[in-house]
This record gives structure tokens, C-alpha cells and sequence, in this order.
């Protein structure tokens, strides 16, 4: 077993900075912005040859209550309403203090980012599974890369440099538990692991720990939720893995959640990783659309219901289950599927007759679920599952049917280290770890047992720049 380094390891310093961010998503490249405002000498390691990993694969989705544009729309939202939400997605298991703070910044993030960073945001707004209001705005491109490329081309226009290929190894602590720096290996290659070298840097100030979860580390996955082995494909990049978390707890960080384990229900099996799928799933098939199982045809779930309940309605029936819409919901939802449809991952179908053969599915089961679908549609109350009949519904009737075929993948990592709502990463004694923050996917307690659609921006952001801040002022005098 590795042994923690100490100052005695370390007979000289290859570098030196005030703050070291390890890892270039969300919430590293936030706080990296944070700590350069505040006075604070900056570097961003990144282990991969770009800036991003999971982050630029997202959706770019972010929710915040109490916006201008929901002003505008007439729609009653507030940080309470947000934090129930949250909470009762989290089955009550989340940090009450982190998700209060982040409901309570996260209207002034998501300005931040579109005021400061000059983020550009599509002008709509999305109600997703768990959210009691529509809240949550899609980044233009409907991708986590267009927040991305505004964060780098700040820290670019900041002079802080992000360094590529540099995996993040060790830490280094001082007779005190203070970090005192940090090992890293310059040159990594995930092909070659034997390329590069070892770099060390000395912390005068502090580390921000925002690796990220690990989702595509299957032994560790797996050690967690032995649900989880590699059967089970993963949203994540390759490369979302297990070894910083792994060395923040050798030095008796505090683990939270680590066996809460998200799957996204909106995935299909009929492609790899994220896709192109989940655009038509979440977007207009579960708000608009029903889920039945391939057994019974029957509904199995309110499809607006959290991710959680979402994919165990789905893994409990034992086999993908087949997600229908129609060319109305598509048009009521404004999004282009092509992409899935080019894919073959969503059909369409010009009656529900071809899509029941398409699919082996019994037509005049298939015909009786839709039709008792349409009738709580046209009353506006969902008698079987309490569905909310969200403002455009329609009975599901117009042809062309479009259909996926369901099955959760690995997405989320709700786990991590604890931190308190100052981002310090807590040890095992429940005292801060002196020199040590931690923000985003690495950091656990914020959404408990689950997850809601578009607030792990929010958490990245929100979390993201106070660990700058606090990172920038330790050792400062007031």
C-alpha cells in the first residue's frame, strides 16, 4: 500500500504556485477563475489533452430559480422550492447546508456565467423528471463544451495556464496534516503509461480537488455497487476514474455516498456511452411521451419522476422498455432528433401498428395503454402515476411515432469526499483538512441518493467558485 508523503519525501520543489486546481471540467476551471480574482497564483492540471472530460459531454444543462426568464413566462419558483426538490430526489440523505447553498447561489451563477464568461443560453426553459417547475436552461449547442470554451478563453484572457497531459498523483503533507503540495506526472499518456515524468509542486495556499466522479472505473464502481460490473455500460468518458478520490481519502478524507450511483434511465443500449438517444428521451419523449414495458405494454412509471425512479421502474421490469412519442410532442418540444434518427438509436413509425411489429409488442395492449395515456392528457390528470401534464401536452395521435428502446447506464457518481459549504474537504475526525478544498463530482453529500437534470452544473458552478475563493485567502490576515 502507497505510504502518504511528507516533507522529509520531498528534498526539493520542481515548482511553486499559491493554488493548485486538479482537473479542467466545471468546476476546476470556476474555481481557477475565483482564485486568479483573488489575488491568488494559479495553475489548472488536467490529465487529459484537453480541457473538459465529462464536462464538455453534458448537455450543458443548468437549473437556477427565480431568473429573468422565468419572471417573464409568469412561472413561481424560489431556492425553497429548488432545495424540496432536491431533497426528496436525494431521499433526504443530501448535506443540508450544501444544498442550501447551492440553491441559494445558483440563480447568481448562472448569471456569472452568462454575464462574465459570456456564455450564451437558449431562450427556453425545461421542467425535467423531479423538478416542480420548469428551471432548467440548455447552453447553446446543447452541449457542456460551449461553457467550457468560455471558461478556458477567461483563464486564457487571465493568463492562467491549464496544463495539459499532467495526471495528478500524490499529495504531499506537512508535521502539521497541512498540504503542503502535491506529485504529479507530466507527459501522461493513458496509452503509454510509462511516458513522462513525476513534477512536484509546492502549495503555498491550498489544492481544489474537481476530478470529477467516477463512473467509468469499473473496479471501484463495482466495490461500491456490485450491480455495477462492466455489463453495464457508462454516459461517462473512459476516463473518469477512481485514483485522485483514492488518494484524497488515503490522507483521511471523509467519504459520503460513495455507493450512490446514478444511472441515467433516458440511455439506450442501441449505443455506446451518452449518444444521441437522451436528446429525444428526456427532452420531449418523457415530458410529452409514455414508457411501456415490452411484456405488458403498459405504462410503468411517471416519466417525469427523478432519474432514480426512472431506472429502477426500468431495471425492474429486467429488459429495455420502449419510449414512444409523436411528430406533435417532437414539434412541442423544439428539439431536432436527427442525429438519433440517423443512428437508427429513435425510429419513427408511420402507425402504431408498425412500430407494436417493429418491436414485438401486443398492438391492442399497445393501443389500450396509449389511449388511457391520451385520456389523462385531454383530463389533465394522471390517475395511474400522478404524471404532470405539462403546459402543451397533447394526446399522443399524430403520426409519425417516434420510438427508443430504454436501458439505464452508469452517469452519475453522487459520492465523493465531505466538504463543508466553504468547499474544506472534512477528514475522518470531522475537522477540515488544513489547505484542502473540493468541488463538484468529487465532492459528495449534495444530491444525496440522486440527482436531479441539470443541477450538477449548478453544484460544479456554485461549489466551484467558492473553493477558488476560499483556496485564493487561506493564510491571508483578514
Amino acid at each position: 500500500m502507497k505510504q502518504v508523503l511528507t516533507m522529509d519525501d520531498m528534498p526539493h520543489w520542481d515548482r511553486e504556485e499559491d493554488v493548485v486546481i486538479i482537473g479542467a471540467g466545471f468546476a476546476g476551471l470556476a474555481a481557477a477563475i475565483e482564485a486568479h480574482n483573488a489575488g491568488a497564483s494559479v495553475v489548472v492540471i488536467e490529465k487529459m489533452r484537453a480541457a473538459g472530460g465529462n464536462s464538455s459531454i453534458s448537455e450543458g444543462g443548468i437549473a437556477a430559480p427565480k431568473t429573468e426568464i422565468q419572471k417573464r413566462l409568469g412561472i413561481e419558483d424560489s431556492p425553497d422550492l429548488m432545495y424540496d426538490d432536491m431533497v426528496k430526489a436525494g431521499l433526504g440523505l443530501n448535506y443540508p447546508s450544501l444544498v442550501r447553498t447551492v440553491v441559494d447561489h445558483a440563480e447568481e451563477a448562472f448569471r456569472w456565467s452568462a454575464e462574465y464568461l459570456g456564455v450564451e443560453y437558449i431562450d427556453r426553459i425545461d421542467q425535467f423528471g423531479g423538478h416542480s417547475v420548469p428551471r432548467c436552461y440548455a447552453a447553446a449547442g446543447v452541449t457542456g463544451s460551449t461553457i467550457i470554451k468560455r471558461q478556458v478563453a477567461k483563464l486564457q484572457e487571465l493568463g492562467v495556464p491549464i496544463r495539459l497531459r499532467t495526471r495528478f498523483e500524490r499529495f504531499v503533507l506537512d508535521s502539521s496534516g497541512t498540504i503542503a503540495g502535491i506529485v504529479a506526472h507530466e507527459g501522461y499518456d493513458h496509452k503509454d503509461t510509462h511516458a513522462g515524468a513525476d513534477v512536484s509542486i509546492k502549495v503555498n495556499r491550498a489544492v481544489v480537488l474537481a476530478t470529477g466522479g467516477f463512473g467509468s472505473d469499473v473496479a471501484f464502481r463495482s466495490a461500491q455497487d456490485p450491480r455495477l460490473t462492466a455489463d453495464i455500460d457508462s454516459t461517462n468518458t473512459p476516463y473518469a476514474t477512481a485514483e485522485a478520490l483514492i488518494e484524497t481519502l488515503r490522507i483521511q478524507a471523509m467519504p459520503v455516498h460513495l455507493s450512490h450511483i446514478q444511472l441515467g434511465p433516458w440511455a439506450s443500449p442501441d449505443e455506446k456511452g451518452y449518444g444521441a438517444g437522451p436528446r429525444f428521451a428526456d427532452y420531449t419523449l418523457f415530458q410529452y411521451g409514455l414508457l411501456v414495458s415490452p411484456d405488458t405494454c403498459e405504462r410503468i412509471v411517471n416519466e417525469l419522476a427523478d432519474r432514480k425512479i426512472v431506472a429502477d421502474a426500468i431495471l425492474a421490469i429486467g429488459r429495455p422498455c420502449i419510449g414512444i412519442a409523436d411528430e406533435r410532442a417532437l414539434q412541442q418540444s423544439g428539439w431536432a432528433i436527427d442525429r438519433a434518427l440517423n443512428k437508427g438509436v429513435v425510429k419513427p413509425f408511420g402507425t402504431l401498428s408498425d412500430l407494436s411489429s417493429h418491436y414485438g409488442l401486443d398492438e391492442q395492449a399497445l393501443r389500450s395503454t396509449v389511449e388511457r395515456f391520451n385520456s389523462f392528457v385531454t383530463q389533465q390528470s394522471d390517475t395511474d402515476f400522478d404524471k404532470p401534464i405539462i403546459e402543451g401536452a397533447a394526446p399522443i395521435a399524430h403520426p409519425p411515432y417516434y420510438a427508443m428502446r430504454l436501458w439505464p447506464k452508469v452517469h452519475h457518481t453522487m459520492g465523493g469526499v465531505r466538504i463543508d459549504e466553504g468547499a474544506r474537504v472534512i477528514d475522518l475526525d470531522g475537522n477540515a483538512i488544513p489547505g484542502l478544498f473540493a468541488a463538484g463530482e468529487a465532492a459528495g453529500g449534495v444530491h444525496g441518493a440522486c440527482r436531479l437534470g441539470s443541477c450538477a452544473i449548478t453544484d460544479c458552478l456554485v461549489f466551484g467558485r467558492i473553493a477558488g475563493r476560499s483556496a485564493a485567502t487561506v493564510g491571508k490576515s483578514a
